[in-house]
């Protein structure tokens, strides 16, 4: 794997379960925020908006479990890469870095731990940030008729266990780098040595990649569907920026999050989906601003 880094970060390594340590990269100083990246990503994703905010601010830039340099527990069950699961994962790696509570942001995959998170955790989530996703449920819902052919990797990945890693490992740089292509709107924003690491790591990570999508065709929407039937919301004011896939599918974002919080700002930009990296200051900004609100 490429070996980059975000600069004036130092790793830690922070066990969040039996057999399983989390790789993050933490730097800054001030209140906490933590940051989870998406796919086909790692924590590098974050490397401009996590040097912004280091300026007031303690930042920790988790590899998932699952990706990059953490851990990657073999699926013997539903509930290893359930989005509960990771959740928890980043909960704990947070205390054990010493901070109990802390500002939440998560782009895509990292969004739906993230969305989990602050759901099971809200005494640790004072605040969350969801980049470029519905909760699982809704999303699931959205993607409907021939438009839907935009989640085909959505589909692939949910069957059982060998067909999906055997066809992703047999082409995994052009089906990865199909993500990178298709979803970014200003290439420039991932440059040759960034992208060749993406690959890399996700290419390495094939099985737990599958296994964490996987789970988002079962138990993560049975944790969804239970809190939706509960009529359990977000307890913490909460920030969703989201290019208009709506508008492409049928569906009304703000309408669909409004029913999981009370306290929401939604807004439509006009980057790529790979948002953190094609406009870093709004995303900055957009964090520095929710942590006030």
């Amino acid at each position: 794997m490429t070996a980059l880094s975000i600069p004036g970060f130092t790793e830690h390594r922070v066990t969040v379960d039996d057999g399983v340590t989390l790789s993050a990269a933490v730097g800054g100083a001030g209140a906490p925020v933590v940051l989870l990246h998406g796919f086909p990503q790692t924590r590098l994703m974050w490397r401009h908006v996590a040097a912004d905010l280091a300026a007031d601010h303690t930042v920790i830039c988790p590899d998932l479990r699952g990706y990059g340099a953490s851990d990657k527990p073999a699926e013997t069950g539903p509930d290893v890469y359930a989005k509960r699961t990771m959740a928890r994962d980043v909960v704990r790696l947070a205390a054990g870095l010493g901070h109990d509570r802390f500002v939440l942001a998560g782009h895509d995959r990292g969004a739906l731990v993230a969305f989990r998170a602050a759901m099971d955790h809200p005494d640790a989530v004072a605040r969350a940030l969801f980049l470029d996703v519905l909760p699982t449920l809704d999303m699931w819902d959205a993607l409907r008729g021939v438009d839907g052919a935009v989640g085909f990797h959505l589909y692939l990945m949910a069957q059982a266990p060998g067909l999906p890693e055997e066809m992703i490992r047999g082409a995994a740089d052009t089906f990865f780098g199909y993500f990178l292509d298709a979803w970014t709107k200003n290439p420039d924003a991932i440059p040759a040595d960034v992208r060749a690491h993406y690959l890399a790591a996700s290419a390495a990570a094939v099985p737990s990649v599958v296994a964490d999508y996987r789970a988002s065709a079962g138990v993560d929407v049975d944790h969804d569907t239970a809190d939706k039937e509960a009529g359990n919301k977000l307890a913490m004011p909460v920030t969703v920026l989201q290019q208009d896939w709506g508008a492409a599918l049928g569906y009304h974002a703000h309408s669909l999050w409004s029913a999981w919080t009370d306290d929401l700002e939604h807004r439509t930009v006009s980057c790529g989906h790979y948002m953190a990296e094609e406009d870093p200051l709004l995303i900055a900004e957009e964090i520095r601003a929710l942590a006030t609100r």
